[in-house]
């Protein structure tokens, strides 16, 4: 079944930098957009920008992905505002510097509980939405960090790395009825995650990625390394030996 082209996109976490670049691109191949966050008052000024720029409706409403309970309940107002979904983009995420991690598990709870387990709890109700419909798209943002565990971020890689698995699964899952599953791994990103990081290059902006996307799920891709030479640098650095690369800094 090919991707439909029109219909609502639901993004969840929408204040971010780069879910205002996936939504700008997805609305500029008209897609309506119903956008999710925690912040109205952001989102009302995204919504408003969006809709001047590509002409498209925009709706919004609160998203708070770490109240797992309400995830349903959520889900069933949007439908029953937009009526149906072409497809859903999941962009929350969390990611502090690794020190605070170290010294507060509270912040490792969070990590953990931001970039999988609310992530899991949302895109299971939204799988099952679907499913029923025999066709969309979920496009959900991992991350390069989970393809293996550094000394500098392991936390949320670990995080990410159980989100990318969860979603390998549930792609076999759902190949049957038509409903896609897109990883999205990012590299550097040009965003306020990122913003001030040391090492940083080759950093694209929020609406290459926003572009490489909407590509991504037209073609039906089941993974999206983006910029797309970072297939290549995480391909050397998975197959390093451990017995090095326990001793890199990196």
């Amino acid at each position: 079944m090919a991707e439909s082209t029109t219909g609502t996109v639901l993004v969840l976490g929408a204040g971010s930098a780069m879910a205002r670049g996936i939504a700008a691109a997805f609305a500029s191949h008209g897609h309506a957009l119903y956008l999710a966050g925690r912040d109205l008052e952001e989102l009302e000024r995204i919504a408003s920008d969006l809709r001047v720029r590509t002409g498209v409706d925009v709706d919004f409403g609160q998203f708070d992905a770490l109240d797992t309970q309400s995830h349903a309940g959520f889900v069933q107002a949007v439908l029953a505002e937009v009526g149906a979904l072409a497809g859903v983009v999941w962009a929350v995420g969390y990611m502090p510097a690794q020190e605070q991690a170290l010294a507060d598990f509270g912040e490792v709870q969070r990590i953990i509980d931001t970039n999988f387990t609310a992530a899991v709890s949302m895109l299971d109700v939204c799988s099952a939405h679907l499913e029923k419909e025999s066709g969309g798209f979920l496009a959900v943002i991992s991350s390069v960090a989970g393809d293996r565990g550094r000394q500098s971020n392991y936390y949320y890689g670990s995080a990410k790395g159980a989100l990318t698995l969860y979603l390998q699964g549930l792609r076999n899952r759902l190949h049957s009825s038509g409903v896609r599953v897109l990883t999205i791994k990012p590299g550097f990103v040009d965003t306020a995650m990122t913003w001030g990081l040391p090492g940083l290059f080759l950093v694209a902006s929020p609406e290459q990625v926003g572009r490489a996307v909407v590509r991504a799920v037209q073609r039906r891709r089941d993974v999206l390394y983006v910029p797309w030479f970072w297939r290549y640098i995480m391909l050397i650095i998975r197959h390093i030996p451990e017995r090095v690369f326990k001793r890199l800094k990196l």
